[in-house]
């Protein structure tokens, strides 16, 4: 990767970008403020009237501002350069066969289920189902405001307990999964990768898919030699359109490495110690002996786990932001 790297996609994404978020901000800014003096003037009426319909009508209107006032404070945290785009999101089943490929499914369906709660549009990169039940790996891209600023607090390994369904003896099992999550890096933004960096191969897509898929090499996978960063797509039937999709996640995996290097750097200089060591995991969804999911790093506890494995995550992504945003203060 070329010198001034960083710089280049920086300034390209300013432009593009932080541009378009302060315009939302102040659009979103000029409509609460505009819902807060109607609220004003239907206090007066209520003061005035003495009408329960009224008041009714203003209680409901108040607590509806009030969860926007505050979906607007945790917006105002996603302060980083790829914070209001789209992300790209990968799922990989730890140790354990079945069970943990499982857990893989079910966050997927979770994930799912929370872009359907906020109107996300999710898309299948690739995805590699497992040999009896759940899945080996999927990444999908996630398109909608702010998908990748609030995703992105979802990286990290995630720990299920529970009475395995597949295990005849009814015993207790713990499996993990990881997730990881990056930028949509646009076609605007300049990432430089040379044509002599890439290994580019092409093969038949497994699963299912019809005789097309199994008699066309439509898969590709890209090396990036310098990186040693691999990437795939399986699928569409179009080669064209995997090999595209392939380089959009390349492109992505080399902005997450830059962002990560420029983590570490910071946190050189505060003096941290991270441990990225797989069994550190950032939640556990406790399913048996009792009901409860915990979020190790914030210490978020919610004991409806059904709700949570829903898409009802948003508690915990609010905690995390708001942790993050007071430990860069």
């Amino acid at each position: 990767m070329r010198e001034g790297f960083w710089d280049d996609v920086e300034h390209s994404q300013q432009v593009n970008q932080r541009l378009a978020g302060l315009k939302d901000r102040v659009e979103n800014f000029t409509a609460l403020e505009s819902s807060l003096q109607d609220l004003e003037v239907m206090l007066e009426l209520c003061l005035e009237e003495q009408d329960p319909l009224l008041e009714e009508e203003l209680t409901a209107e108040l607590a509806a501002l009030a969860r926007r006032v505050s979906d607007t404070e945790l917006e105002v945290l996603l302060s980083g350069p790829y914070d209001r785009g789209n992300a790209i999101l990968s799922l990989h089943p730890g140790a354990g066969g079945t069970e943990s490929q499982d857990w893989a499914q079910m966050l997927l369906r979770m994930y799912t289920r929370y872009c359907e709660n906020h109107h996300y549009k999710v898309e299948i990169l690739d995805l590699l189902p497992g040999d009896e039940a759940g899945i080996k790996s999927v990444t999908i891209q996630v398109s909608g405001p702010n998908a990748y600023g609030y995703l992105k607090c979802e990286k990290g390994v995630h720990r299920l307990v529970r009475i395995s369904p597949f295990d005849a003896a009814g015993r207790r099992h713990t499996s993990f999964a990881s997730v990881d999550v990056l930028p949509v890096v646009e076609d605007e933004v300049e990432v430089h990768i040379r044509p002599e960096d890439l290994k580019i191969d092409t093969y038949r897509s497994g699963g299912a898919g019809g005789q097309h898929v199994n008699k066309t090499d439509s898969a590709v996978r890209i090396t990036h030699l310098p990186t040693g960063i691999v990437v795939a797509c399986q699928n569409e039937r179009s080669q064209t359109y995997n090999r595209q999709a392939a380089m959009k996640l390349l492109k992505a995996k080399l902005i997450d490495l830059e962002l990560r290097k420029k983590e570490e750097e910071l946190a050189a200089l505060r003096g941290e110690q991270k441990d990225i060591a797989w069994g550190n995991q950032i939640r556990s969804y406790v399913f048996h002996p009792y009901s409860l999911v915990k979020d190790h790093r914030t210490g978020v506890e919610v004991g409806n786990v059904h709700a949570v494995m829903d898409g009802h995550i948003d508690e915990f992504i609010a905690a995390y932001l708001k942790q993050k945003a007071g430990t860069h203060q």
